[in-house]
Parts: C-alpha cells; structure tokens; sequence
C-alpha cells in the first residue's frame, strides 16, 4: 500500500483560512456507505442523522497556547518552539523550529525570562526534549506568552482564540484542536440531549502525530508518535452498555475514534484507564469500537486520510472528496465536516 494512493488535487482556495460566523453553519457531507449515497446538508442538520439509540462521543481535550517564541541565551538567535507532550517534572517533549540551531545544553529564553528552556535531549525530526524552568503557574505563563498553535497552512490571523477549542473543551494538554468538535455549539448539543442521543467524553491530547507527515512511501513502515488518552468509568459504562444493546457509536474525529479503538483492541472493552497511544489505522484495519464517524477533510497522503479510508474504503473516500472539491466545500481545520455512517 503506497502513500500516494492517498494523494489529491485540492485547490488553493478551498482550504478554509477563518471559521464560519457560526460553528453549526458548516457544510456537511453525509456518506452512507452501505447504500454508497452522498448527501449535501450543514452541520445543524446532524440532529436529523442521531437519535436516541446513539452514543455521540466528544473529546473534551483544551488546546494550550503551545507556540512559543524565544531566544538562544548563547547567539539570541530566534527560536520558535512547539509544546506537544508533557512528560511530568517540567519536561516537555517539543517540536523546535530551527532544530539545527540547538544542542544539548542549550538554554532559550522567553518573554525576558519570564520562562526559561534547556535542552535535555535532541530527537529526530526537530523533537526535542526541554526542561521548562519558570516561577508560578505554566499555563497563567502559557497564556501570557504563548500564540494558538494554528497549523501552517492557515495564514489569516485568529481574531477569537476561543474559536480553535470546541465548546466543550475542558482538559488542557493538546497542540491542536480536535477539529471535527469545532462544529458543535451548545445549542446543538443541548437539541441532541432532548432528542435523548447520549453523550460522553474522552481526553486525547493533540501532539506530533496531527503535524507529522507520511515520509516514507510504504504506508506500513510509518510510524505514529504517542498521544496521551484517558477514559473515565462514566463513559467506560455507557459505552459498554451500547456495545451490548446493539446501540451505534458515533465518534467525533479521528482522536476519539484512535482512542476507542485503542482500548478496544488493549481490553476488548471498554474500560477506565489511561495511557499513550499510537495506533495507526489505515486500509485493512479490523474496526472494533466505532460505528459511525464525524470528520473533517484531511490533508492529501495523511494519516488522517488513512483512517477514514480505512472506515468507509479508499474508493469511497476518494469519491467523496472529488464530490466536495466539485460543490467547493471548505478543507482542513477550519473547514467543513462528513458524517460516515
């Protein structure tokens, strides 16, 4: 299986640079894939698609103001840094721009020291292991200093930072946004529950995997970076409960679909646990836990695309995408939404 088996010709204009005024406004593509139908609706219409047979289940992960701009202490040469994963003690596992710049030793200052990193341990790829060193709260200092870690193709400038975390978001720890959440208003969730859909929440915090590219051009040599997941006993016992009254599962995003399945495959249930995950889904994969998917569009030759190939079959996706592309839906982060069922 080769990585350009998932590439795609994506017009410029179409990846989306600003949300749209309202969250629910999106656009929606509704795939069928026994029937192999493609609907065009908006995202408020999801109350049409779940009923009260359905477990909708959100990631309620807060994204972390995780860019940071600082100076080598030794040359004040600027460096730019990515907080991905907190590793406990103050050390941080960080993506560093500029990584050639840095070496173990090497002390970066931000906001005239305010904060303070020193370089533990150089990784591949621009990973780097950094000892955060400050006085007071990180994330009171992560506010003051930090920028939202918007991805690079997106140029405009953010107006309301809120805007990049779903309505919902609660545990703070992720590099980016789970982005298939974006769309949800409190509104709409509050339709959902009088609707009696049930809802529940698990935590995956964002990190390298999102910004990682497929570098290899055999899919199965890739390689997935740990991401931190955790599922409580509340959730844990309703998604047991559906499992076995034959109720459907409906994942919202690729997060909270790799952290079903990733303990679904450990346990064969669910359970309440927590760990690291690095699952990788792609075209073959035995699904477990999931039975239908919320999802945005993702970027050509993608894990991501992967994955919802995987759900729904290369062939269907890859249909899907050229009817999107064809009625100009809006791609990526900020972009519109498909609904797998």
């Amino acid at each position: 299986m080769k990585t350009e088996d998932f590439d795609f010709d994506l017009p410029n204009e179409l990846i989306a640079q600003t949300p749209v005024e309202k969250r629910s406004d999106s656009r929606l593509l509704v795939l069928n894939r026994k029937n192999k139908t493609i609907e065009h609706k908006h995202f408020y219409d999801i109350t049409s698609y779940l009923n009260e047979n359905d477990v909708l289940v959100l990631n309620d992960t807060k994204v972390m103001p995780a860019r940071l701009y600082g100076i080598k202490e030794e040359t004040k040469a600027l460096i730019e840094i990515l907080l991905l994963n907190d590793l406990g003690c103050n050390k941080w596992e960080c993506l560093v721009k500029k990584a050639k710049k840095i070496k173990k030793g090497t002390i970066i200052t931000f906001g005239d020291g305010i904060l303070k990193a020193k370089c533990l341990e150089k990784k591949e790829e621009g990973v780097c292991i950094l000892e955060l060193i400050y006085q007071g709260i990180l994330y009171e200092i992560l506010d003051k200093l930090g920028e939202m870690p918007l991805p690079p193709y997106i140029h405009e400038k953010l107006k309301d930072k809120d805007r990049y975390q779903t309505v919902y978001a609660k545990k703070i720890g992720s590099a980016a946004a789970p982005t298939a959440g974006l769309h949800f208003t409190k509104e709409l969730l509050l339709k959902l529950k009088e609707k009696k859909v049930t809802i529940c929440y698990i935590t995956l915090h964002v990190g390298l995997s999102t910004f990682r590219p497929v570098s290899v051009s055999d899919v199965t040599k890739h390689k997935m970076h740990k991401e931190y997941y955790q599922m409580d006993k509340k959730t844990a016992s309703i998604l047991n409960e559906a499992k076995k009254n034959n109720k459907r599962i409906v994942s919202v995003g690729t997060t909270t679909t790799r952290t079903l399945e990733t303990i679904m495959n450990l346990y064969h249930e669910f359970r309440e646990c927590s760990g690291y995950t690095d699952i990788f889904i792609y075209p073959g994969y035995k699904w477990q836990a999931v039975d239908s998917l919320i999802t945005n569009f993702h970027l050509p030759k993608s894990t991501l695309m992967m994955l919802v190939s995987s759900f729904a079959t290369k062939e269907f996706i890859m249909q899907a995408y050229k009817e999107a592309i064809k009625n100009k839906y809006r791609f990526f982060s900020f972009g519109d939404s498909m609904l797998i069922e």
